[in-house]
């Protein structure tokens, strides 16, 4: 047990153990016999224990509660050794004295058997796995989260089912509780596992919100603290939390410090460093960054906005310190003669300005002239009379709050008129009111305004009139009327160029004195403009496979009237896909269903801007919208297998076929690379053509068939990939004569007794082939004889079995020699091989070294040139053409299928290896193929005995 401790130990450094406090009284397993000394004085004790546990100690002997505390760190993979319950508990097979130190050093277990588990399971599988037969707990596929587990579950969980979670606010530890029970029922144990789960630097600080703002007075002193409001969080505990604060830019002005309270919260003060203006600068920003302690350090980050705001340290200023006004004695009253103006640099209330007189100022002066506290306008308050001083010299105070008041001095000189001036009167003819005149925008040129007729109160000087101001208006005289005169437009205004103008009739006499009638025009605006696309075509992108109602763009279309005429709403053109929504009022652009780049890539419609005006004006865009490639698609062959039909002998790196695979992406995703899964060895593919070649020769007889898998794998990322099965079928060809396997050699013989009755059988050639179909179908034929009677011996072409035709005369005994030739039915020849079967006539063999030395001989043989044909029957039955039919159909079948397979390949086949030519040796060679070819180990065959009987 100490030796597995110390390797737990040693593995994973993220996981430690240690028992909780044991007290040995209550292992009953390791109870110990008392000391004579002390047996007394514990009697009582246990005797109300024998009487306590008495009932229950035969069936829970080992019963107790117990208490294991483990600690590992978070985010541990799977499979992760917590502890060993067994070892932990020190549970050791129970046995007494001798046998117990047996059990111990042989290592022998419980019997029987102890068993582990939960005390409720329904959440056992989430967090940890416990072994039940050897007690071992793991981490188990789900990964522990401290954060997750014991920020979500609060403080202080009770025990509750198998697993609970514990946590307290004010401590760092986070406890996930189990009950486990250990079992049978005679070794029972309630254990309570605590398992702390340790913190990890997997978080980093977060502030709750982006943007931070604070104020600070702008008269705020040097090291004035501030704190800043929602510091930064982070889940993580301990050193792995918040541990300090900094800005990214103090401009020389602030600095950070960091206070923590009692709870061990840090809190960032923003301090002040130096002197602030907000006349000179209103706000300041940097990035506050908070970084915990962890190794390495994680950062958050916030805006961080520094506004200074405004107190009262500025007080009203004049920019001149006196102003001259004349008046003429005439003025009407009302007419405004001077306007005094003072600046305060502060904001709000701290700039508020009121004027007023000095206490210097006479009263009659402020009765003449009224002083507008708010705006600073004088104006004439009264008529000027004859007994009115010329000079008046008005003291003007601007006053702001907590401020001495500036001083201004308004210096006014009153001409005094002693004749009447010139009058105009205007009659109007546009539409005026309370002295405007409104005309419409694109009123035709020369459209009249009013009529100003001009006299002379005394009748006796020269008034002229003239026009005075800019704008396309014109003052003429209307004749035949004296002093009459028509103002008039000079050509078409523009609303969008300038809404109003403001032009003065003035009349003069010859004595100069002037009179001034403003006029003041105002334009309405009409409906002239329609809205303008800032681009007429308007072009798009999106990926495809987009969220539903995914933004596109924002249109946007400006009309230059005002009012309704100007407001623009948006609509899609009827060419627009159902599918694509526009908000009329925002101009925002949406589609709200997936779009499939593979299904279109391209959309092209119109959508329009239309006014408020009467009658509405539009305009129109085009909607140009490309779907861009996402690597959706997996390439897809065109067939679900392929099956390549190869002549055997194929040449290495040969064409077998075309592997036809699509990819419906576009560019890098819609590119495909082929390659062979297995037997890479043997086969491979060209990436660019399909083409599957094979690498080396195929030969039929060694494998028939190969089966292989190519995958397709695109250029996407992540790259999408298919796989098909490839079936290559190899045809045969014609390139193995027959195998003659018996008789096994020239030289073997075979006693026939003379006694054999004629029909007998008395040997056999038997032959393969190792090609298939028409290829392998043997033939056999005697084409050479030697020997008294040769021609008493018959080969059935099909089965190869050598009978007697005959009966043996006394003249036929001796050695007879058969040239049997075996021969397939290949295309586009047929291929063969010889063998010589001796057959010795005799009652008996009474000389093998004679009939040895016979064989030896050189035979002379004279060669039949007379192909086997399988249908010949034996001579002495009586053939009829009507039974040979079916075999000659079925052979005819055979035969044309196997030409149609093989006559593509024909051709290719025969300039490969042209054609055999098959001689027959004068000398009469005769070929072994069993002892030339094969090298198989058989013994010259013994003769045997053939009769009858």
């Amino acid at each position: 047990m100490r030796g597995r401790g110390n390797e737990r130990g040693s593995r994973a450094l993220a996981v430690s153990w240690r028992p909780a406090t044991w007290h040995p009284r209550l292992d009953m397993g390791r109870l110990s016999r008392p000391s004579s000394s002390t047996s007394h004085r514990n009697l009582p004790h246990v005797i109300l224990f024998v009487l306590f546990v008495g009932p229950f100690h035969c069936l829970a002997s080992y019963s107790r509660a117990t208490e294991l505390l483990y600690s590992l760190n978070e985010g541990l993979p799977a499979g992760v050794l917590i502890g060993s319950l067994a070892e932990d508990l020190r549970l050791v097979p129970r046995a007494s004295g001798a046998q117990n130190q047996q059990a111990q050093s042989s290592g022998s277990e419980w019997d029987p058997p102890l068993s582990f588990s939960l005390a409720s399971g329904r959440l056992s599988g989430q967090y940890v796995t416990l072994d039940n037969r050897s007690g071992e707990l793991h981490t188990s596929a789900r990964e522990i989260d401290r954060e997750a587990l014991c920020l979500e579950g609060g403080g202080g969980a009770a025990w509750s089912g198998s697993i609970s979670i514990s946590s307290s606010p004010s401590s760092d530890s986070c406890l996930l509780l189990l009950d486990v029970l250990v079992l049978p029922q005679e070794y029972f144990r309630f254990v309570k596992v605590k398992i702390a789960i340790r913190d990890i630097n997997d978080n980093a600080p977060q502030f709750p919100v982006s943007q931070i703002s604070v104020w600070v007075p702008e008269n705020a002193p040097v090291n004035t603290r501030m704190a800043i409001e929602h510091p930064a969080v982070d889940p993580d505990i301990g050193t792995n939390g918040v541990q300090t604060y900094r800005l990214l830019d103090y401009h020389g002005m602030f600095t950070l410090d960091v206070e923590e309270n009692e709870n061990g919260e840090r809190t960032p003060y923003l301090i002040v460093m130096g002197a602030l203006d907000r006349e000179t600068q209103d706000q300041y920003v940097s990035i506050i960054i908070a970084e915990d302690g962890g190794t390495p350090p994680l950062l958050g980050s916030a805006t961080l906005t520094i506004g200074i705001s405004d107190i009262n340290d500025n007080c009203p200023l004049f920019t001149d310190s006196q102003i001259n006004v004349t008046v003429y004695g005439n003025a009407t009253v009302g007419t405004p003669i001077a306007a005094v103006q003072a600046v305060d640099r502060d904001l709000g209330s701290n700039a508020l300005i009121t004027y007023s007189y000095s206490q210097k100022v006479p009263q009659a002066s402020k009765d003449l002239f009224h002083l507008d506290e708010s705006t600073g306008v004088i104006k004439l308050f009264k008529i000027i009379g004859g007994n009115v001083l010329q000079t008046h010299k008005l003291t003007i105070l601007a006053n702001g709050p907590g401020c001495i008041p500036a001083v201004i001095t308004a210096l006014v000189t009153i001409i005094k008129v002693v004749f009447r001036p010139p009058e105009i009167v205007p009659r109007y003819i546009a539409n005026e009111i309370d002295g405007v005149v409104y005309l419409k925008e694109l009123e035709p040129v020369n459209t009249p305004i009013a009529f100003f007729t001009i006299r002379d109160p005394e009748g006796k000087y020269k008034v002229n009139c003239y026009l005075d101001g800019e704008g396309p208006f014109r003052l003429s005289p209307y004749k035949p009327y004296n002093n009459e005169y028509l103002l008039e437009t000079t050509k078409l205004m523009d609303y969008e160029l300038q809404q109003f103008y403001e032009v003065a009739v003035v009349a003069w006499n010859s004595e100069g004195f002037h009179v001034k009638r403003v006029i003041k025009v105002q334009l309405l605006d009409d409906n002239d403009n329609a809205p303008i696309f800032l681009q007429p075509l308007i072009e798009l992108t999106i990926e495809e496979n987009n969220a539903p109602n995914a933004f596109l763009t924002k249109l946007y279309a400006t009309d230059a009237d005002s009012g309704e005429r100007g407001q623009v709403l948006y609509f899609l053109g009827p060419d627009a896909p159902s599918y694509f929504s526009l908000d009329s009022v925002t101009g925002i652009l949406t589609v709200s269903t997936q779009l499939d780049r593979e299904e279109k890539e391209k959309y092209r419609y119109t959508v329009r801007a239309v006014d408020c005006g009467k009658p509405p004006r539009e305009s129109v865009a085009t909607v140009a919208l490309t779907v861009l490639d996402k690597n959706d698609n997996s390439p897809r062959f065109i067939n679900k297998d392929f099956s390549f039909f190869v002549p055997e002998n194929f040449l290495g790196y040969g064409e077998i076929g075309v592997i036809s695979v699509t990819d419906a992406d576009a560019g890098r995703n819609g590119w495909v690379a082929l390659s062979v899964v297995n037997q890479s060895d043997i086969f491979v593919i060209d990436t660019g053509k399909g083409m599957l070649r094979a690498k080396v020769s195929l030969d039929r007889e060694q494998q028939s068939s190969y089966t292989l898998w190519v995958e397709a794998v695109d250029g996407g990322e992540p790259p999408l990939s298919s796989s098909t099965k490839i079936t290559i079928l190899l045809l045969d060809i014609n390139d193995n004569p027959p195998l003659v396997l018996f008789p096994q050699s020239n030289m073997s013989y075979l006693l026939v007794l003379p006694s054999t009755l004629p029909g007998s059988p008395v040997t056999e050639v038997y032959a393969v082939d190792k090609d298939t179909g028409m290829n392998a179908v043997i033939a056999y034929s005697i084409i050479g004889r030697r020997g008294p009677r040769p021609e008493s011996f018959r080969i059935d072409p099909k089965t190869g079995n050598i009978t007697l035709e005959e009966a043996l005369l006394q003249t036929d005994y001796g050695l007879h020699r058969l040239l049997v030739k075996v021969s397939d039915h290949g295309y586009p020849e047929p291929l063969h091989s010889t063998v010589m079967v001796n057959l010795f006539v005799n009652d008996t063999v009474s000389n093998e070294s004679y009939i040895e030395s016979l064989l030896r001989k050189e035979p002379e043989i004279n060669i039949e040139e007379k192909e086997p044909q399988i249908s010949i029957q034996p001579t002495h039955r009586k053939v009829e053409s009507g039974s040979c039919m079916p075999t000659l159909v079925a052979l005819s079948v055979i035969s044309l299928g196997s030409i149609t397979l093989v006559t593509g390949m024909g051709i290719y086949i025969c300039l490969r290896k042209g054609k055999k030519h098959h001689r027959e040796d004068e000398n009469l060679e005769v070929q072994i193929p069993l002892k030339g070819k094969i090298d198989l180990q058989i013994r010259e065959r013994k003769p045997m005995d053939i009769s009858n009987i």
